[in-house]
């Protein structure tokens, strides 16, 4: 037994990405992030003790995602997202024209194909919360030029 492997029991796996590691898409393709039952995040329910009381008394579905677009993205990326569209009709789509995450990958266009891989964890952020919050959805995300990004929610009824 060498000293990597020595803190490790028989059924783990490297999570340095070797072999057999999960890889997690943005787009479904099979990764196992955005389509892929999900539980939500303890930080994320932690949280909601903590806001005031009429935060949490959403009225509406437009409400919520008000509040993902301004109260939730300046607490993990301090600012507000830059725009939020609907179709009145459950499909929501949320776009930040300088997210964080690819802003250093905005420096050539080498990295386009790459960037939707960085916005896995952001999807997962938004499902959570709004699995938290009592709303089934999906979410998807798109980058046409960095660093600028869509996260498109889609609410499933039930």
């Amino acid at each position: 037994m060498n000293a990597r492997s020595a803190g490790r029991s028989l059924g783990e796996r490297p999570a340095h990405g070797g072999r057999g590691a999960v890889r997690v898409s943005a787009h479904g393709d099979g990764g196992g992030a955005v389509g892929a039952p999900l539980r939500p995040w303890p930080w994320v329910s932690a949280a909601a003790p903590r806001l005031p009381q009429e935060t949490l008394a959403f009225r509406e579905e437009l409400d919520v995602l008000k509040f993902l677009c301004k109260d939730l993205w300046v607490a993990v990326f301090q600012k507000q997202m830059d725009s939020l569209r609907t179709n009145h009709q459950g499909t929501y789509v949320l776009q930040d024209n300088s997210f964080p995450l690819l802003i250093r990958m905005a420096s050539g266009p080498q990295y386009l194909e790459e960037a939707p891989k960085f916005l896995a964890f952001t999807c997962g952020l938004l499902r959570g919360t709004l699995s938290t919050l009592g709303i089934k959805s999906l979410v998807t995300a798109s980058v046409a030029s960095l660093p600028t990004c869509k996260f498109q929610v889609v609410i499933q009824k039930t």
